[in-house]
């Protein structure tokens, strides 16, 4: 009388293993963020200048109401100086 694989029937010690990789690999794909120190910085430090805001805001109001002139001789000279320092 011969009996073959006693107790081992439907037994794979390599499916246990491949669970536990599953397992492992669902917990490790969770989003992340991270924000640098200079970041956080820059959103407390997030508000504008008051002096600041305030000459956008009369830029903006000579644009919109066309009494902006653009001096063509001092972009040219800062270009001028950019492209050549």
């Amino acid at each position: 009388m011969k009996i073959n694989n006693i107790g081992r029937m439907s037994v794979n010690p390599y499916k246990k293993q491949a669970e536990k990789v599953d397992k492992l690999e669902i917990q490790l794909k969770k989003d992340q963020i991270q924000i640098s120190d200079e970041a956080l910085q820059l959103q407390k430090i997030g508000n504008v200048d008051k002096a600041r805001q305030q000459k956008v805001e009369e830029l903006q109001d000579k644009v919109s109401s066309g009494q902006y002139e653009v001096d063509s001789k001092k972009v040219a000279q800062k270009l001028y100086d950019f492209w050549n320092n």
